[in-house]
């Protein structure tokens, strides 16, 4: 059917993935594809949003957006079925952890549920042509990555660079993105930094996209009770996290959250490459375009690409290294 709309969303097995693939089932789309980590979540998802929504419109696809090769196999399968995906909701991540933890592959895993697996996701329905012509993708952000949250300061990368790789900023990218010296870990400063990577993964891709699709990052605001946080430092989950709860405007529903990511997708194909969230200092409240110097930078934009190319291509040649 030529008008058949497909959406596909990432990390649909709860909290903002779980909610957005309902509401685009409310939207009227008549294919959902929501994904898991593994077949029996996400045929779970599945059968619970068919039964919340009362539609039989969702359809399950595997994929770990830590591991490269089951997000070769997604797309494989995405390429099996009939249709292209009018939407991409990139929603899948995970909130970082006390200790540092890395994939396989040895990348920490802030930044590769976040970014690396839906880079390469992206890509090869790109390549295989699984897009509508006039798609809309979004990928999650963050109110961090503007960098005016307490406790959450993104890196600066041209003053990492230039004080530890002469200047490098691809050097510098990839060790903040494998955490190795010179970079440290401290968990609410690497999910900010790998947010901002997000910001400037939606401007760059933006700059290839055919005519008529469109991509942006946008951040759910705070929306804390979800899963995500399940891992998270003591400190986030027993301190900011209540208290967000507690203060009038600093937190909003799921259902809230996931209302974002579908009113960016509804934006005209000329908005695109732009990041939305909250106003400045706010967690929540009416989207905005965010227009700050650190996210609006073409030199990191460039270099943050082509390190996350390089990465999910398996290339082992890496300038930090």
């Amino acid at each position: 059917m030529a008008n058949r709309r497909i959406a596909l969303v990432t990390g649909a097995t709860s909290g903002l993935g779980f909610e957005t693939a309902a509401q685009l089932a409310a939207q009227g789309f008549d294919r959902v594809i929501a994904t898991g980590r593994t077949k029996e979540k996400a045929a779970a998802a599945a059968a619970r949003l068919s039964a919340r929504t009362g539609q039989d419109v969702f359809d399950r696809l595997v994929v770990d957006l830590d591991d490269l090769d089951s997000v070769e196999a997604a797309v494989a399968e995405i390429s099996s079925n009939s249709g292209r995906v009018d939407v991409a909701v990139l929603n899948a991540g995970i909130a970082p952890t006390k200790e540092l933890r890395r994939n396989e592959a040895g990348y920490e895993l802030t930044v590769t549920s976040s970014l690396i697996g839906h880079h390469l996701l992206t890509l090869r329905m790109l390549e295989s042509g699984l897009f509508a012509n006039d798609a809309r993708i979004v990928i999650a952000g963050s109110e961090a990555a503007r960098g005016d949250v307490p406790t959450f300061t993104p890196l600066d990368l041209h003053g990492f660079a230039s004080e530890h790789f002469d200047g490098d900023l691809e050097a510098a990218i990839s060790a903040q993105m494998r955490m190795t010296p010179p970079a440290r870990y401290k968990p609410s400063d690497a999910y900010a930094t790998a947010k901002v990577f997000v910001a400037w993964w939606a401007a760059e891709l933006a700059t290839r996209l055919p005519e008529g699709m469109a991509v942006n990052a946008v951040s759910p605001g705070s929306t804390p009770d979800t899963n995500a946080i399940d891992n998270a430092p003591f400190y986030m989950r027993k301190f900011m996290i209540p208290l967000f709860k507690l203060i009038p405007g600093m937190s909003h529903s799921v259902a809230d959250g996931a209302a974002r990511y579908l009113e960016v997708a509804g934006y005209d194909a000329s908005v695109s490459g732009k990041f939305f969230a909250s106003a400045p200092t706010k967690m929540t409240g009416p989207l905005i375009e965010v227009e700050l110097d650190h996210l609006a930078d073409s030199a990191a934009q460039a270099a943050l690409w082509n390190v996350t190319s390089r990465i999910a291509d398996g290339v082992a040649a890496d300038p930090a290294h």
